[in-house]
């Protein structure tokens, strides 16, 4: 067979989908979906290129989408591993069920939120990922410095704009910060309720996504899934901020974080210990992937059981 007769047959596998709609099979649609097991990029598009040759060899070119969701959970099984066939197929139970993913991921300055909320977009095919400090910037053009001071400053120097005088045993680093992150909520709840009327899955992540200040039951139309990323290690954590300036060309100054390091990390501990009282799941990131990897089998995992726990309470409904 030549090349373009290969082509053509390529071209011609469609998925009949559950109202038999007929699209063309994609691999990188396809990989996309098989990165939502945690599986790398690379790796991912290596299997879908599998199931494409399998299907042309089977002389397949139409397919049912539940079927093929088979064959992609029967090949990670076989060549990859039953944790990725079974996140894969965790993914696909709570994603049917038409509700809103939202992944909250909060961290003192410096841990790499931005970062591993991009690559964990790109794992699970979220193409909505938003900033606290993005939600802050635009709540001070409305608030002037007057009217909502902490809004005006940074999460680790906030307590310079407290106003009123604080008890002896507060700490003003953590009462300012407490302040700003109280502030920085309303905007926060506005995106999530924004995301629950589109029906579309997204990432927030910031300083000011603080263990318990948003409880998953608040919005029970949506999986609320909030976790920590935590640097245990402080020499490791200023290495981060030198990171930074070099990835930035400067934009994010070196010198100024430093200058701030020992409120970044009191503010650190103060949200590790809330998210102790408050069960939210802390991930150490000392290395990149691991970190990912680790918040990928988390997240499906708590969504999946969200999920059971709706289909049981349907269930049990239903038969009241």
């Amino acid at each position: 067979m030549s090349v373009e007769e290969e082509k053509k047959r390529k071209d011609r596998i469609t998925i009949l989908d559950e109202e038999h709609h007929r699209v063309p099979f994609s691999k990188g649609l396809t990989a996309n979906a098989i990165m939502a097991s945690g599986l790398a990029p690379g790796r991912a598009y290596t299997v879908a290129s599998d199931i494409e040759e399998h299907l042309i060899r089977e002389g397949r070119f139409e397919i049912q989408a539940g079927e093929l969701r088979k064959l992609i959970y029967n090949f990670l099984n076989e060549r990859v591993g039953e944790h990725y066939a079974v996140n894969y197929w965790r993914y696909i139970s709570f994603s049917s069920l038409n509700k809103p993913l939202v992944i909250l991921i909060g961290g003192s300055t410096g841990v790499g939120k931005s970062t591993i909320a991009t690559m964990l977009a790109t794992r699970l095919s979220i193409v909505r990922i938003v900033s606290t400090d993005a939600i802050r910037e635009v709540m001070r053009a409305f608030f002037s410095r007057e009217l909502m001071p902490t809004i005006h400053t940074s999460s680790f120097d906030a307590d310079t704009a407290l106003i009123h005088p604080l008890p002896p045993h507060v700490d003003p680093v953590v009462a300012g910060f407490r302040e700003q992150s109280l502030s920085v909520l309303v905007g926060v709840r506005a995106i999530i309720n924004r995301a629950l009327k589109e029906g579309t899955h997204i990432i927030i992540e910031g300083a000011h996504i603080v263990p318990g200040f948003i409880a998953p039951q608040q919005f029970p139309d949506a999986f609320i899934v909030p976790l920590l990323v935590t640097v245990s290690d402080e020499k490791m954590h200023r290495s981060h901020f030198y990171i930074r300036e070099v990835e930035t060309q400067g934009t994010r100054p070196f010198q100024r974080y430093l200058e701030y390091f020992e409120n970044i990390r009191k503010i650190q501990d103060y949200i590790v210990h809330l998210g102790k009282i408050t069960g939210v799941k802390a991930i150490e990131s000392v290395n990149l992937d691991s970190a990912v990897s680790e918040i990928v089998d988390y997240v499906i995992n708590t969504a999946y059981e969200m999920a059971r726990k709706d289909v049981a309470a349907a269930k049990a409904e239903h038969l009241v």
